[in-house]
């Protein structure tokens, strides 16, 4: 299932059944996708409907008419799948495992964190075969990207506060204070 708050994609969910899906449905509404689903509500104009437009002039049987729906069908998912979810497929994502269980591995993956871009976390159940058994993903807000891009880059540079100002183009005291800002000051030594 692939959840959307407009046309933003929200999350993706993947179950092996139809009873899993019932069974784990309230995590879905439990989450939190409040942020987006404001900033959409404030920034967006109505996201208009889809509706198939097929030209009845070039309809005269019933297989014209299932070659027509076809096409349209074609259409939706190239549009959907390079348009709609491609913030979540054109992404290259860190994969780490966590947990193995009898034939099955969980895994959690995050993206490079791009702020201004679609960014989405996410974890996977895969069997021995391959086969998932269950996906989760979540769009990040731009707050929690920028979080995470702040993170990502003081871990790539050996959590040394000046190097990363460096990178950022601030003096290190700039730089302490956005690490504050961002909600993360008692990571900094005091003194």
């Amino acid at each position: 299932m692939l959840l959307y708050a407009a046309d933003a994609l929200a999350a993706a969910f993947v179950v092996p059944h139809p009873e899993d899906y019932r069974a784990l449905h309230a995590t879905l509404v439990q989450d939190l996708y409040g942020e987006l689903i404001y900033q959409y509500a404030l920034l967006s104009a109505a996201v208009p409907d889809f509706v198939p437009r097929i030209d009845e002039t070039l309809v005269r049987t019933t297989a014209d008419l299932r070659a027509a729906v076809a096409a349209e069908q074609r259409a939706w998912a190239e549009f959907h799948d390079g348009t709609m979810a491609a913030g979540l497929l054109d992404t290259e994502y860190a994969t780490r495992k966590v947990y193995r269980a009898g034939g099955f591995t969980l895994s959690r993956f995050v993206p490079a964190f791009r702020p201004r871009e679609e960014n989405h976390i996410g974890e996977v159940i895969t069997a021995a075969d391959g086969r998932i058994a269950y996906l989760k993903t979540f769009r990040l807000s731009e707050t929690q990207i920028r979080r995470g891009h702040l993170l990502e880059r003081l871990a790539a540079h050996d959590w040394h506060l000046g190097r990363t100002a460096e990178e950022f183009g601030l003096d290190e005291r700039e730089f302490a204070s956005r690490v504050r800002s961002a909600g993360f000051g008692s990571l900094l030594r005091k003194g």
